[in-house]
């Protein structure tokens, strides 16, 4: 399967179709099947391509002590312009949307249009959010340590749907189904993720920056203080729309596929100017896989 050279580590990726290309971007403790649903549905008339981020998937770790989002936004970078990839699409989901929004702020000129799900800004809003992003993100490290980050998760989504009095985890058995037929996360490697999660704060974004057409969609069981994120990108990125998605939640391009593929395809086809390409299909690359991942 294919994978490309980026700095100190050999990405993997999954690509399928041909034209535009649009790049996907997992979330934390996952991997590029996660976009799988969204992936295969627009192969039809996109380049599209999901990618294992550092310390994730078939990629796997490196000898870095730590990781910052930067570490991964320059990663992204590497990964474009190795396979050199004109413009793309962003589609980051939660951690992806940090390394997405990261990127598009500090590139504007290297992307076409970006996409942000169930996910959040740098800003801290209150001291509640800071203890869930910080505190309790780093509090998982040491039962992980002990018990295996899948227990330690199903415990944290209970908890965190208790307190916020809905079904944030959306249905939370698609995440086991995922982690039960890929490959497994080494423990320091979750360590470093976390991590770099957890300092996302810490990390200057400037989202005024961001000058491409963005599309921001969140579950409507989301947890608040994303629920909150959207509405400060909406009020802070330049050129933004922003849909809730229904019956979803911190994971609703699989709680709800079906609505987060057609937002998508609504946005890319009448939202992102590919600079003349127009959407049309354009001859695939010597690197394609154009079957749809399995």
């Amino acid at each position: 399967m294919p994978s490309v050279q980026t700095a100190d580590i050999n990405t993997y990726y999954v690509e399928a179709g041909a034209g535009p290309p649009v790049v996907f971007i997992h979330g934390a403790v996952l991997d590029h099947r996660q976009w799988r649903p969204q992936q295969r549905a627009l192969a039809d008339e996109y380049r599209t391509i999901a990618y294992d981020v550092r310390g994730h998937g078939r990629t796997g770790g490196s000898a870095r002590a730590r990781y910052t989002i930067n570490t991964f936004v320059a990663d992204l970078d590497s990964f474009i312009r190795k396979l050199s990839l004109d413009r793309p699409v962003l589609c980051g989901l939660s951690m992806g949307g940090c390394i997405a929004q990261a990127y598009a702020a500090a590139f504007p000129d290297r992307i076409s249009g970006l996409v942000l799900v169930d996910t959040f800004t740098p800003e801290l809003f209150d001291r509640r959010e800071w203890f869930q992003r910080s505190v309790t993100l780093r509090a998982t490290i040491p039962p992980v340590r002990l018990l295996g980050y899948e227990r330690v998760e199903k415990v944290m989504v209970w908890f965190q749907e208790r307190i916020e009095g809905r079904q944030s985890g959306g249905n939370y058995e698609r995440i086991v189904n995922l982690r039960a037929n890929g490959p497994k996360m080494d423990t320091e490697e979750f360590a470093k993720v976390i991590r770099a999660l957890a300092s996302f704060h810490e990390i200057p974004v400037t989202l005024a920056a961001i000058s491409v057409p963005t599309l921001v969609l969140y579950g409507e069981h989301e947890l608040a203080f994303v629920r909150r994120h959207a509405e400060k990108l909406g009020a802070v990125v330049p050129d933004v729309v922003i849909q809730e998605v229904p019956d979803a939640g911190h994971a609703s391009n699989l709680d709800n596929p079906e609505y987060v593929t057609a937002q998508l395809r609504l946005f890319l086809a009448e939202r992102v100017d590919y600079d003349g390409l127009g959407g049309q299909r354009t001859s695939p690359s010597e690197n394609e896989d154009t079957t749809p991942p399995a």
